[in-house]
């Protein structure tokens, strides 16, 4: 894949990345063809989304279950978001767990 063609799908899913793992992300994207890329890119979840879910549904655990965290969104869940602690908490920091998530997405598919 072209430098041009990286360079645009990583600035058009910079903000779905930790900035930090740009740069790893850069280096995979050199081994795929476009096609595959895109089709990867597409499936990065959107960190204002995951922020959204957390407010409003966030205490039932619906905020992890969107990330792929099945485990937290299930405990959360059982415990009505650590008795609103643990909600208020996510509120803070679903953002950030979110852009981690599709890093570590990307680099496991690619």
């Amino acid at each position: 894949m072209g430098k041009e063609q990286i360079e645009q799908l990583i600035a058009l899913n910079s903000s779905k990345l930790p900035r930090e793992g740009i740069s790893t992300i850069r280096l995979k994207l050199e081994n795929l063809d476009y096609n595959t890329a895109v089709i990867h890119m597409s499936q990065l979840k959107d960190p204002t989304i995951s922020l959204i879910t957390s407010i409003i549904v966030g205490v039932y655990g619906v905020d992890r279950f969107y990330i792929g965290d099945i485990g937290l969104g299930v405990a959360k869940l059982l415990t009505c978001g650590g008795a609103g602690i643990w909600w208020i908490v996510d509120i803070l920091l679903i953002m950030d767990a979110t852009k981690k998530k599709n890093l570590e997405f990307l680099i496991s598919m690619i």
